[in-house]
């Protein structure tokens, strides 16, 4: 019997503290305290959606949720490369190198850093700039078919015809079916006088691609040496994209001075009359 009392009163002690320690644990605020882990995780997930948001045109809060994604995590060049895009989509140029240069910071091998940093010289009118990141992203990722093209694009800019058709060509035998490289391949040739070299390369593109750009250029090639040809295709690449009736973003197009003359003799032809209007009032609409 002795003991069973023993028993009784050492189980009611345990139970006691038991409820002590419950009592207390239960004043006591619990709080979580998420690891570096799940930090970076959600950081990623928050870049994600704010590169989602660029691609769908919701620029401003495309911004926001990058700004945020680099404020949790700003050890990852990833987020500093959306937040240059989601910048750039929001023409702040100068704020999207300098978050270009904080990813080269963190990983100074990454090629595409180089060739968003050559996109924004570009836009910025800084060819040479331009030139020299494109170099560099180069010599880390050789064969990127499209910063040749951009690289090609430049020397184009400089009417250094020559080494541009070069860098173009380099870039279609990596990527066979590229027509933008092939395309201007043609606009080059047109401004060293070779026409039928142009005419083959814009027939060429146009058999990838059904294009205004080539289309055009193929008309003013033909403008000569088959009129109704000529105007045929002029009208196709006018109702395919109406921009193209405008001398300035022809010349934003990399077209060259002797082409635009041709181009701008031609749509001047009677028979184009209202092809032209109508092309013109569809730019002064969508403006």
């Amino acid at each position: 019997m002795e003991t069973f009392f023993k028993n009784i009163i050492s189980f009611s002690l345990i139970m006691f503290c038991f409820l002590k320690v419950e009592k207390v644990q239960s004043l006591v605020p619990y709080y979580y305290f998420p690891t570096i882990s799940n930090l970076k995780k959600e950081s990623s997930s928050i870049g994600k959606n704010a590169y989602q948001l660029l691609y769908f045109g919701q620029y401003e809060q495309s911004l926001n949720l990058a700004k945020l994604a680099v404020k949790i995590n700003q050890t990852d060049e990833k987020l500093w490369l959306i937040l240059s895009e989601a910048q750039v989509a929001n023409k702040l140029y100068k704020k999207a190198l300098n978050s270009l240069n904080k990813a080269q910071k963190i990983n100074s091998n990454l090629s595409e850093i180089y060739f968003a940093k050559s996109n924004i010289y570009f836009k910025i009118s800084q060819l040479q700039n331009a030139k020299t990141a494109l170099e560099t992203g180069l010599s880390i990722e050789p064969n990127n078919h499209k910063a040749i093209f951009q690289l090609g694009n430049i020397l184009l800019m400089e009417k250094n015809y020559s080494e541009a058709i070069k860098l173009f060509d380099k870039s279609v035998k990596i990527k066979p079916d590229f027509w933008q490289a092939i395309n201007n391949q043609g606009l080059a040739y047109y401004e060293k006088n070779n026409i039928n070299l142009s005419i083959k390369l814009f027939e060429k593109a146009i058999s990838i691609q059904d294009n205004a750009e080539p289309l055009l250029g193929l008309a003013s090639c033909l403008r000569i040496t088959d009129i109704q040809l000529a105007l045929q295709l002029a009208k196709k690449a006018l109702t395919k994209d109406p921009n193209y009736v405008d001398y300035d973003y022809r010349k934003e197009q990399l077209w060259g001075e002797k082409l635009q003359r041709s181009t701008e003799i031609l749509l001047q032809n009677d028979q184009l009359q209202t092809d032209v209007i109508l092309a013109e009032s569809k730019i002064n609409a969508s403006s």
